[in-house]
């Protein structure tokens, strides 16, 4: 492995021990491994000038996937090749600046960590970055990175781009490839990026999606109060204050009925399918290494080691009947809402027993796993607020990536 922060320096510790930052001056809840750059861009194009925080997620030939465990880095062989949503980004002319943390296996929303500690969050110093994307937000966020190259599967793009003031997207599934990349859950897991402008966000897109078209008819924007309502006041408030205000150049923005009840029992249909996913991809190393993970996490990989054929059997049926009423509900319309159903939660409250952002997770899985059940793209906008930053999230038809990162249903 290439860099300083090799499979010694962490050892076959417990899931206690300390991390050491990968280069003196470099902060290692951000970082696992940092260059100037970590590796030089292939070719010239588009992105030349950009630099990008790769989630450890990510193969990078020559180096690990650590995935966000000290004991899988130390075990986890060098990459022969790099995958080829990294691959595009270096042969359209950005440098990799580094391979940045993520929540243990991506399974988490918060962006907390036990074994590397939280990075931090700049736009909202005393609150958590959110997740699993932390590090790639952070990097962006502090300026360290333009582009924080991520994943979402349940929301881990648009969550810590809500939560840091940034723009971010996740892509249609099925639209970038997902090889070279470490699975969660691949019947929801999606490439997706995060960048300080709108501008970078739409070059971005180009680079990633260039056989997507780059503007899309979009025949009008609809809201559910219902969805909304799943909100904090305050997140509510400013979403609503955006409706209200919506651009005049932009489709219509009409109210729709949702039912949101229904909302629950589609969250643990994903939730069923995507751990028992989860456990096919990583069960047979987990139950060697139970002792390593961190204690939210583990409690999910425990829930979905007994996952039934049955239970997976129901969870399928009601989400092919959630997708069929959602694009029944939308169309091609575009559904606009919060990207989180709070700011950015304090950092003592992810040692308060979990409860604060159990409840935070809960709600905002609620409003993310709509794209998730779908396969829709999402884009998260950071809205003018005062105080923590809040994200407005725009869900559009399948395949209109392009088209919705330049939606600016924000006014910039």
């Amino acid at each position: 492995m290439t860099g300083t922060a090799t499979a010694g320096a962490f050892g076959l510790a417990s899931a206690a021990a300390s991390w050491a930052a990968p280069d003196p001056g470099v902060d290692g809840t951000v970082w696992r491994e940092y260059g100037t750059p970590l590796v030089a861009p292939t070719g010239p194009g588009p992105l030349s000038g950009e630099t990008v925080a790769v989630k450890d997620l990510y193969a990078v030939a020559g180096h690990q996937v650590g995935v966000g465990n000290e004991v899988w880095l130390a075990q986890a062989p060098v990459e022969p090749s790099t995958a080829p949503a990294v691959a595009a980004l270096s042969a359209a002319g950005a440098a990799i600046a580094g391979i940045s943390r993520t929540d243990e296996f991506a399974y988490s929303l918060a962006g907390t960590n036990g074994h590397y500690g939280t990075p931090p969050n700049p736009a909202a110093p005393e609150r958590i970055p959110g997740g699993s994307s932390s590090g790639s937000a952070s990097a962006v966020a502090l300026g360290q990175a333009t582009i924080g190259l991520g994943t979402d599967t349940g929301g881990s793009i648009r969550i810590p781009s809500s939560y840091q003031g940034l723009y971010g997207i996740r892509t249609t599934h099925g639209a970038v490839s997902t090889d070279g990349l470490i699975p969660l859950a691949p019947s929801f897991d999606t490439v997706g990026w995060m960048t300080r402008s709108r501008g970078d966000l739409i070059k971005v897109a180009g680079v990633m999606e260039p056989n997507l078209p780059a503007a899309v008819p979009f025949p009008r924007a609809v809201y559910a109060e219902s969805l909304i309502a799943l909100a904090d006041p305050d997140v509510g408030s400013a979403v609503r204050g955006a409706i209200a205000d919506w651009p005049a150049e932009l489709p219509s923005i009409d109210r729709i009925e949702f039912d949101a009840g229904q909302l629950p029992l589609w969250v643990k249909a994903f939730q069923t399918r995507q751990g028992w996913e989860a456990w096919q991809a990583h069960g047979a190393w987990i139950d060697l290494h139970w002792e390593t993970l961190n204690p939210d996490v583990r409690s999910r990989f425990e829930a979905a080691a007994k996952r039934s054929a049955e239970e997976l059997a129901d969870a399928d049926a009601v989400l092919a009947s959630a997708r069929a009423t959602i694009d029944g509900a939308l169309g091609d319309a575009v559904l606009i809402l919060p990207s989180a159903s709070s700011v950015a939660p304090p950092r003592d409250s992810a040692a308060l027993g979990g409860e604060v952002i159990e409840d935070i997770r809960a709600r905002t899985f609620q409003l993310t796993c709509l794209a998730g059940i779908t396969g829709r793209p999402a884009v998260s906008s950071p809205l003018p607020v005062a105080g923590p930053p809040i994200g407005i999230c725009a869900v559009g038809p399948r395949n209109s990536d392009r088209a919705l990162a330049a939606l600016r249903v924000n006014g910039s």
